[in-house]
């Protein structure tokens, strides 16, 4: 099997992290990925916040939990967190920020860095205290959060347990 393939069929999502920092270059590399994501139109809409210090993570995961009224909610207390934000008025934002966020993902596996999508923000990023931290971190006002990629080295080894799949069907 090639590695590619490999990579797609290998890939879990990890909700426990350890406390080990990923190098700026593994770093880099995950966010030239998502950027290098089909995007409609060649549109390129995006932008990528990179978040690496954990207490601003979580100072955003005590927001989310208080909005989404989910005590305790961490966002699994990653080592960093991808924010793909997308121009509202852009009909397929969400489209081209899901391509990106896989391409993250992948990208993250292949490099032995664990990752898990995190969705609460897309329904309160507009919210007061939601949006003041994604001012702080840059993000533009004009931009949703559709998803995030909470990524960190896996706490415990992966079993590479199977991964339950949807039905597959070839009509010829």
């Amino acid at each position: 099997m090639n590695s590619v393939i490999e990579n797609l069929l290998t890939r879990r999502s990890i909700r426990a992290f350890l406390e080990k920092r990923i190098p700026e270059e593994d770093l880099n590399l995950i966010l030239t990925s998502a950027a290098y994501a089909p995007s409609a139109m060649n549109r390129q809409s995006w932008k990528f916040t990179a978040v690496t210090d954990r207490s601003k993570i979580q100072k955003l995961a005590a927001v989310v939990a208080k909005e989404l009224n989910n005590e305790g909610y961490d966002m699994y207390d990653p080592e960093v967190l991808i924010i793909p934000s997308n121009s509202r008025d852009f009909i397929w934002g969400r489209e081209d920020n899901a391509c990106a966020l896989e391409n993250i993902f992948l990208a993250a596996h292949s490099l032995g860095i664990g990752s898990v999508w995190i969705n609460q923000l897309q329904n309160i990023c507009d919210v007061p205290s939601v949006r003041s931290i994604l001012d702080e971190f840059q993000i533009p006002s004009d931009h949703v959060v559709y998803g995030m990629a909470a990524l960190g080295y896996p706490a415990s080894p992966d079993k590479n347990r199977p991964s339950k799949t949807g039905e597959i069907n070839i009509i010829r």
